[in-house]
C-alpha cells in the first residue's frame, strides 16, 4: 500500500484489539496476581499508558497492533514518526478532552474516522498526526 494511504475505521480498531490482547490483558493478569486485584489495578493501568504514549515515539510511529496491522502514526504536516510531546498530545490531552465531553468526543471520533476522507479523529488533530498505512 501507498504510504500516503490513510488508515480507516476498521483496521484501527482491529491494531487497538491487539494491542490490548497482546500487552493490555497480559499485563492485567500478571499485576492482578501479583496484587491480587484484578478489576482496578493501577500499575498496569500506568504501564499499559506508557507503552501506548512510548512505544510509538521509540518504534518509528508504531505500536505491536499497529505492527502487525501494518499502520502507524506520524505527524501530519511533517510525514516523520510522533515525538514525545506530539504523543503527550494525542493521548494525554486528548483522554482529557474526551472526559470531559464525557465520552460523546470519543463518539465524535468514532465517526470522524469513519466517515471523513483523510481518516483523522480529534485526537489526530489536538496532536497533528495521522495514522497510514506501510
Amino acid at each position: 500500500m501507498n504510504d500516503n494511504q490513510v488508515a480507516g475505521f476498521w483496521i484501527r480498531l482491529g491494531a487497538n484489539i491487539l494491542d490490548g490482547l497482546i500487552i493490555g490483558f497480559p499485563l492485567s493478569i500478571i499485576a492482578g496476581i501479583i496484587t491480587g486485584d484484578y478489576e482496578n489495578e493501577p500499575i498496569s493501568n500506568l504501564i499499559y499508558a506508557l507503552y501506548g504514549l512510548l512505544v510509538p515515539v521509540y518504534w518509528n510511529g508504531y505500536t505491536i497492533g499497529k505492527r502487525i496491522c501494518r499502520i502507524r502514526i506520524r505527524k501530519f504536516d511533517f510525514l516523520e514518526p510522533p515525538g514525545i510531546g506530539t504523543m503527550l498530545l494525542r493521548n494525554l490531552v486528548a483522554g482529557i478532552v474526551y472526559a470531559l465531553t464525557l465520552g460523546i468526543g470519543i463518539i465524535v471520533s468514532i465517526f470522524m474516522v469513519a466517515l471523513r476522507e483523510d481518516k483523522r479523529s480529534l485526537h489526530d488533530f489536538i496532536a497533528g498526526t495521522e495514522v497510514v498505512h506501510d
